[in-house]
């Protein structure tokens, strides 16, 4: 007998509510509780409809499956890249290379932190009358522009990681985004955080608030108050995400630094607040076990090593990001 539509819509939405639940068996839960209320919710509504009383404020089929983790677009074989703190235009000119130079099959994970507390803004934020050089000197702090969009952010007491991946040519890079933030999903929650990925939320433009006043959809949130801020770009099919994990939450340094008045930054979360983590080196040790043990179980987990021609691209890159018109084109 053919399955009609409506119970392949269901059925898929079943799988969804599944994935988003953690991977709990809703068919196995009593009848009384929440998520079987929830399940049955669905399964009886018209899946095209809003229902906001929903988990994350997403209700359509569409926006649900969107949702899930697409980690069949990443590939298998894994370098882990741990580099020492640096300045913002060496960073930015580490993470542009590997983008230029990355290929199908290979994804590159670079973990770093930065020497001085320093601003960084998305690819096409406009900042000119925001920011400036000497606000930012009288702040203490510096500015670079990075490779990919989002907002201004602050990065001093955090963890920084890089993905640098050549996508299959059909691949979206939402289907990257998914993939590498339900990664990251898994190996906080592996650590014992209680994150979770935030919903829909309206389209901020890219001169808006700054990036932690509130989490994009699917960025990752404890208790509503986002703990990692990401930003992403694609080149043809080449893809890089990178994000900030708080240790502790300095966002609000901004505001001293900012040529206008700015409405108070809403509290983040961060790592050091977080039950069972003790201090930034356990917190930077347990992630980066975390982050290997929720990568597919069938990874090839390797030992980065720099060639030379990315090392000459790292210094190609370093020239534009340490070029004051390219920070302040906008």
């Amino acid at each position: 007998m053919n399955e009609s539509p409506a119970a392949g819509a269901g059925e898929m939405v079943r799988v969804a509510m599944t994935i988003l639940w953690n991977g709990q068996d809703l068919a196995a839960l009593p009848d009384g509780s929440s998520l079987k209320r929830r399940e049955a919710t669905w399964l009886g509504a018209d899946t095209t409809a809003r229902r906001p009383d929903m988990p994350y404020g997403v209700c359509s089929l569409s926006n649900l499956t969107r949702m899930l983790p697409r980690r069949a677009v990443l590939p298998t074989t894994w370098s882990v890249w741990p580099c020492e703190p640096a300045d913002g235009p060496t960073n930015m000119a580490i993470d542009a290379a590997l983008l230029a130079q990355a290929v199908p099959g290979v994804a590159v994970w670079r973990w770093y932190g930065w020497s001085a507390p320093t601003v960084s803004f998305g690819r096409n934020e406009r900042v000119a009358g925001r920011f400036s050089p000497d606000s930012l000197a009288k702040a203490g702090l510096t500015a670079v522009r990075r490779p990919t969009g989002g907002r201004a952010l602050l990065h001093a007491r955090e963890i920084t990681y890089s993905v640098t991946v050549g996508l299959a040519s059909e691949a979206g890079w939402r289907d990257a985004y998914d993939a590498v933030n339900h990664i990251l999903h898994g190996a906080l929650r592996h650590m014992g955080v209680d994150v979770q990925r935030a919903g829909a939320q309206p389209p901020v433009a890219p001169d808006g608030p700054v990036c932690f006043d509130l989490p994009a959809e699917g960025e990752l949130v404890v208790e509503g108050r986002k703990l990692v801020g990401s930003a992403v770009w694609r080149q043809g099919t080449r893809y890089l995400q990178h994000g900030s994990i708080l240790l502790h939450d300095d966002q609000a340094m901004l505001a001293t630094a900012s040529m206008q008045p700015m409405d108070p930054i809403p509290p983040a979360a961060a790592l050091l607040q977080m039950p069972g983590i003790k201090d930034a080196e356990t917190a930077r040790a347990t992630l980066d076990a975390a982050v290997r043990h929720a990568l597919p179980r069938d990874a090839i987990v390797t030992a980065f090593t720099a060639s030379a021609s990315l090392l000459e691209e790292i210094d190609v890159q370093h020239r534009v990001f340490t070029n004051a018109d390219q920070l302040w084109r906008r």
